[in-house]
């Protein structure tokens, strides 16, 4: 379960780091909402990771909680913020996926 809770804390990263995107394109009222959902989706971001760390080596969650959070803004700023897509992005992306899924694997 708590991997469940891991992975919907790495979303939620994801989801503060759009917020901060969609805050950056607009202005005044528009964008105090989109700081409200970046609070909003910072702090439940946090409160899972803190959850899922009761029970999951510290360093695995840490490195798969920002892993989530790196990989699904990149892919966020290639779909919605017209970010660079080249080889070596990919190239590299794939690298950190990779990684990730084997600190999965070889934890306990």
């Amino acid at each position: 379960m708590n991997w469940i809770i891991l992975i919907i804390a790495g979303f939620c990263e994801v989801a503060f780091a759009f917020c901060l995107g969609k805050a950056k394109e607009t202005s005044g009222a528009e964008a105090n909402w989109w700081y409200v959902g970046f609070l909003i989706t910072l702090t439940l971001s946090m409160t899972l990771l803190i959850k899922a760390t009761q029970s999951l080596p510290l360093g695995t969650a840490y490195v798969v909680w920002t892993g989530i959070g790196a990989i699904g803004t990149v892919l966020v700023g290639i779909l919605f913020f017209k970010d660079p897509v080249h080889f070596w992005r990919i190239f590299f992306l794939m690298t950190l996926i990779g990684s990730i899924v084997g600190l999965k694997m070889v934890s306990h």
